[in-house]
């Protein structure tokens, strides 16, 4: 049976390549993947263009040969494998003639549950640090999926919208053979007149279905893109909330210049992934920074002036001057309403 999903564009490919790319310099391995299942064969679809990945574009793997792929795509959930070596139910797997013997991999599926394949960082040397960000992982997984989602609703629409021409084509058919078929006929003025109004009648009513059925496509296109606006919001969120406090750390904690230049270009990649579709996000939170974000996440979980000035080892009337600053971005300035209550309400 034909494969009917569609394909993934260039430009969701380049999307997908940055992803991977950023994933495998934040969790410190050599190899990022983005693999699709296609039956018997499993393939590296992306590829990370770091030093020392030694899996190709293109190149093929045969599906249900102990691959580590193969158990993330039969579980359909997360696999850690910390070292395949010492593990005697992976000390055989064909990944370790690339001497790949850490992986930390999830399953891509389209939006009716069929799988894509996985996505996944594989290195040579146990990897404690991607294993304590594997959220990290499962984020990227969910921009993949919401992309193969995406298409799948392009895809939907263009397939109505087809009908709907070819719908419009076979009316317009009938319409003008019925027409033809009353001029040749000549029956008499009465019965020809009668019969052109009933044509005509049911023109207009297939010209009104058309309408509502445009306008109920209309409200489609809406709410999908309506819930691809949330879902960009809570990337950019979790981004601001979860990575670029501690990257601030980082950077501020950090003497060595080579690494300062690390964290800045790290910096810079994750700003071009959210830049897309940062720019269009309305939430009052992309004003704050981070660790504005930092103290607003504490204010949320309830935490005290106090509580979170010993947390963050500052003076509380530092945390007051950035409690002050998180009001007026968000527009309680001049307004007596509880700050985690309305950061709760946003979030």
């Amino acid at each position: 049976m034909p494969d009917s999903k569609p394909q993934i564009p260039d430009e969701m490919i380049a999307k997908w390549q940055r992803v991977v790319d950023i994933l495998a310099r934040l969790l410190t391995v050599p190899a990022g993947l983005i693999m699709k299942r296609a039956d018997p064969k499993h393939m590296v679809f992306v590829s990370s263009a770091g030093e020392g990945n030694p899996y190709e574009p293109d190149q093929s793997f045969d599906l249900n040969t102990g691959l580590y792929c193969d158990t993330v795509m039969e579980s359909r959930d997360l696999l850690v494998v910390r070292n395949a070596r010492l593990d005697p139910e992976w000390d055989q797997n064909p990944d370790l003639k690339h001497n790949m013997l850490f992986y930390l991999g999830l399953p891509l599926t389209w939006p009716d549950g069929t799988l894509f394949g996985t996505i996944c960082v594989l290195d040579s040397k146990e990897n404690e640090k991607a294993v304590a960000y594997a959220d990290l992982l499962s984020e990227f997984k969910e921009v993949v999926d919401s992309d193969l989602k995406f298409l799948m609703e392009i895809a939907e629409r263009k397939r109505v919208q087809g009908e709907l021409r070819q719908a419009h084509d076979e009316l317009e058919t009938r319409v003008e053979a019925r027409t033809r078929e009353l001029a040749a006929t000549n029956e008499g003025l009465k019965k020809e007149i009668a019969s052109r109004r009933r044509a005509e009648k049911a023109l207009l009513k297939r010209e009104a279905e058309l309408e509502d059925t445009n306008t109920a496509l209309k409200v489609l296109l809406q709410r999908v893109e309506d819930s691809r606006g949330d879902f960009e919001e809570k990337i950019l969120w979790n981004l601001e909330e979860l990575v670029l406090p501690y990257l601030e750390k980082l950077k501020r904690g950090t003497a060595n210049e080579r690494n300062r230049s690390y964290l800045a270009i790290l910096e810079t990649n994750l700003n071009a992934i959210t830049e897309p579709f940062a720019s269009r996000l309305s939430s009052k939170f992309s004003r704050l920074t981070p660790t504005e974000v930092e103290i607003a996440k504490l204010i949320m979980q309830g935490k005290t002036t106090k509580e979170i000035a010993e947390l963050l080892t500052v003076a509380t009337s530092t945390v007051d001057f950035h409690r002050n600053n998180i009001r007026k971005k968000v527009g309680l300035n001049s307004v007596k309403v509880n700050l985690r209550s309305y950061l709760s309400s946003l979030h």
